[in-house]
C-alpha cells in the first residue's frame, strides 16, 4: 500500500510541476507580445513627421553650438 502511494504521490508532482512550466511559458510569450507592441508603438512615433523635425532641430542647433 505505501509503494502504490508513493507511486501516485510521485506521479501528481510529474503532472502539477508541468503545469507549472507551461504558466511560465504562457507568461514569458505574454511579455514578448507586450515588449513587441511597445517597440511597434515607438518606431511608429519615431517615424512621424513632428519626431523627425524635433530630432532634426535638435542635431542642427547642437552643429550650430559647436563651431
Amino acid at each position: 500500500m505505501t509503494r502504490w502511494l508513493l507511486t501516485l504521490g510521485g506521479w501528481v508532482d510529474r503532472r502539477v510541476g508541468s503545469r507549472e512550466a507551461g504558466m511560465s511559458t504562457a507568461e514569458y510569450a505574454v511579455g514578448i507580445v507586450a515588449a513587441v507592441s511597445m517597440a511597434a508603438a515607438l518606431i511608429a512615433v519615431a517615424r512621424s513627421d513632428a519626431v523627425r523635425g524635433a530630432i532634426a532641430r535638435l542635431i542642427q542647433d547642437a552643429l550650430g553650438s559647436a563651431g
